[in-house]
């Protein structure tokens, strides 16, 4: 297999396939052979794509030796862009075809992130008090995942992830502060030994960074022409380099989540995918962002009344604070997603496109049961009054007044 020999586009300055492919080669070749199995974190972005095709290509054609087992951990969130979603399905069906486990990682079902908002009751995430889905329906599944497969291996696995550098300021700062950790060089990756903070798996995993010199014009490049070439693999990968906007998408606008994610200011992504004609009939989810938005009003929650007796007898130092979704609302964000999903497939069918599936049958049933059932989230018994009653209607001790016509 001969070596990369990229065309370069008139007027770039990019850093060169065999230098960037070399040193990725040796970020591997430094640390992989101290462990036994290898594991690949894949979220089906574009760094932790790229990262998987190319490192499963350096294996296929023998420029990189062969782990005793590589084991792929796909995070599915079920709320993933419908392009990276479908790309997704088709790379999976590639490593399958190559012999290569892949595991799909997702949440229990009553805490995915649908059924855990519309089912119980729990409001939409937000960035200054209540964030709680990146943990919940990846973190969390994820360590699981790991603990259960490192109870079927012997010895340590080595946990390969995409993070790069500069694909985030605050990531940055990260990696500058601990590249040396562990005796790793910043240009043979980022090496860790510090370990996940979870039950059985501590001590047994390590996790490196091949592609942290990588930029993102390189991972455009990668994924949109050398990695669906037959020579480097085929990959069904340039559906996602045209997903974020291929080569003319900044790094800020790269960055991707969950449709609609309630955490981001702007979906810029998704704003990308919509404005394609092949992905226009996706323009409905932009109104998933405003519906999680609505969600999180007090008109449409419950509250505290008056002061909150902790277990320990202790007073709860936010009084009155707002809780959980009525199931009036409840019902009412379940009809809307529903609408904005049908209202996607109707124009997929009409396209011939595939059809998007962020909430199922079997998340529908369950949101319905746990609302039938009266779920309330631990703490919350539903008798608490609406959120958006005057505060000078409690009594003191927490009981409502009747309001004086």
């Amino acid at each position: 297999m001969k070596a990369f020999q990229p065309t370069l586009f008139e007027g770039s300055k990019r850093l060169v396939y065999d230098e960037a492919v070399d040193l990725t080669l040796q970020s591997m070749q430094a640390y992989g052979p101290a462990h036994d199995h290898w594991g690949i974190a894949w979220s089906g972005g574009k760094d932790s794509s790229a990262t998987l095709s190319l490192i499963v290509h350096l294996i296929d054609v023998g420029r990189l030796a062969a782990p005793k087992s590589l084991t792929v951990f796909y995070a599915d969130t079920r709320q993933e862009l419908p392009p990276l979603a479908i790309a997704a399905e088709r790379i999976m069906a590639q490593l399958a075809a190559r012999g290569i486990r892949c595991e799909v990682v997702r949440a229990p079902l009553d805490k995915r992130f649908l059924v855990y908002i519309l089912g119980r009751g729990v409001p939409p995430p937000n960035n200054n008090t209540l964030r709680w889905c990146t943990r919940q329906i990846k973190i969390d599944p994820m360590a699981e995942a790991l603990e259960q497969r490192l109870g079927e291996l012997d010895g340590k696995i080595l946990m390969i992830t995409g993070v790069r550098q500069g694909e985030s300021a605050i990531r940055d700062d990260r990696i500058a502060m601990s590249c040396g950790k562990d005796g790793a060089e910043c240009g043979q990756g980022w090496y860790q030994e510090v370990l996940p903070n979870a039950k059985g798996i501590r001590g047994r995993i390590a996790t490196l960074a091949p592609l942290l010199h990588w930029r993102v014009c390189n991972v455009w490049d990668w994924l949109r022409i050398y990695a669906p070439m037959a020579e480097y693999g085929g990959w069904a990968t340039a559906a996602i380099a045209d997903a974020y906007g291929g080569d003319e998408a900044t790094e800020i606008n790269a960055r991707t989540g969950c449709a609609g994610c309630p955490l981001a200011s702007k979906d810029l992504a998704l704003d990308t995918i919509v404005a394609s004609p092949a992905w226009g009939h996706l323009a409905p989810l932009k109104g998933l962002k405003p519906l999680y938005r609505e969600l999180r009003e007090p008109r449409h929650r419950i509250r505290k009344a008056g002061l909150e007796r902790l277990k320990d007898g202790s007073v709860a130092a936010n009084p009155q604070r707002m809780g959980p979704l009525t199931f009036a609302a409840r019902l009412m964000g379940l009809e809307r997603v529903l609408a904005i999903q049908a209202e996607c497939n109707a124009g997929a069918a009409e396209l011939g496109r595939p059809l998007l599936d962020i909430l199922n049958a079997e998340e529908e049933a369950r949101i319905r049961e746990l609302i039938a059932a009266e779920t309330w989230p631990n703490g919350w018994d539903g008798d608490e009054p609406a959120a958006d009653m005057p505060m000078d209607s409690y009594f003191s001790d927490g009981s409502v007044q009747p309001l004086l016509v």
